[in-house]
């Protein structure tokens, strides 16, 4: 039977098996991965990252065709970060969004985004991607 001891400190006999990342992070980190995607146009994730930026990134291009712009502009704002695209221009992330990529990809029904592999990644030999938009 395994020694009883404090909870949740290093030493003895805690933290054992806690989980070291949750959903809560996961999700910010596809938060602050796609919101980059935006920014600059191209992302370098792994390959199991890969399909959830894919998969959110098309869903937030396919809210700026709605009607309803102010409805997805509130959608869309609950998942991009408020931050700028670069230092000297005013213009934020939801901006390039709507005011962009929107109207780019206006005429095409799905497949914003494409993936082309890289190779594995040293050290843990995951496999990468580079995730960037459709021309």
């Amino acid at each position: 039977m395994p020694a009883q001891g404090r909870k949740n400190v290093h030493g003895k006999t805690g933290v054992r098996f806690k989980a070291a990342y949750t959903k809560s992070k996961y999700e910010n980190m596809l938060r602050n991965v796609v919101t980059d995607l935006i920014r600059f146009g191209t992302v370098k994730v792994t390959a199991a990252t890969a399909e959830d930026v894919i998969k959110e990134a098309d869903r937030l291009v396919t809210l700026t065709k709605k009607e309803d712009k102010m409805n997805a502009k509130r959608e869309a704002a609950r998942f991009v970060r408020n931050v700028k695209v670069n230092a000297e221009s005013e213009k934020t992330a939801m901006d390039v969004l709507f005011d962009e990529l929107g109207p780019k990809f206006a005429s095409r029904n799905g497949g914003y985004t494409r993936q082309l592999k890289l190779g594995n990644r040293k050290g843990d030999n995951a496999p990468v991607v580079v995730v960037t938009w459709v021309d």
